[in-house]
């Protein structure tokens, strides 16, 4: 495995993360949601198993605020990067690679939510598991489209 794969891998995860995002922001936008607490949750859970201490009051919160994101961002990234390796530096089929992506990426961040005890993804109604379907798909295409645009097309000299 060549870094430069390693790299890509981790600016598709980057680009993938951006499209999630965006794509839950719109939903916010659109249905007039309030912004989902489980990030700050994660933080505060995480901070606790690894004795943290975030502060009190309003600088807490804000630690919250934006280590929330960025663990998003941090998972985007490693999945990316897991994908490169599974991939070995080559182009992948879109349909497959948007599922394998998208999938993997909800199950790294339902499955440790549901591991740190904040969300039971048993309990979630119709309308939960869309908003949570419909990022990762976002995720899971614009991360393989620009894998596979960072890749050489075959039959083309190295």
């Amino acid at each position: 495995m060549r870094a430069v794969d390693l790299a890509d891998g981790a600016i598709a995860g980057a680009v993938g993360s951006t499209a999630l995002n965006v794509v839950g922001y719109l939903d916010i936008a659109l249905r007039a949601r309030p912004a989902s607490s489980t990030p700050e949750q994660t933080v505060d859970r995480l901070a606790g198993i690894a004795h943290l201490d975030l502060g009190s009051g309003p600088r807490a919160a804000n630690r919250r605020s934006g280590l929330g994101p960025l663990i998003g961002y941090g998972l985007g990234i490693a999945a990316g990067v897991a994908f490169a390796l599974y991939a070995g530096g080559r182009r992948q089929p879109l349909p497959m690679a948007t599922g394998v992506l998208g999938a993997g990426v909800m199950a790294m961040t339902d499955g440790s939510i549901t591991v740190l005890g904040i969300s039971d993804p048993r309990t979630w109604r119709r309308s939960d598991w869309i908003s949570d379907i419909i990022p990762h798909l976002a995720y899971g295409l614009t991360a393989a489209a620009t894998w596979n645009r960072l890749r050489r097309p075959s039959g083309r000299a190295s």
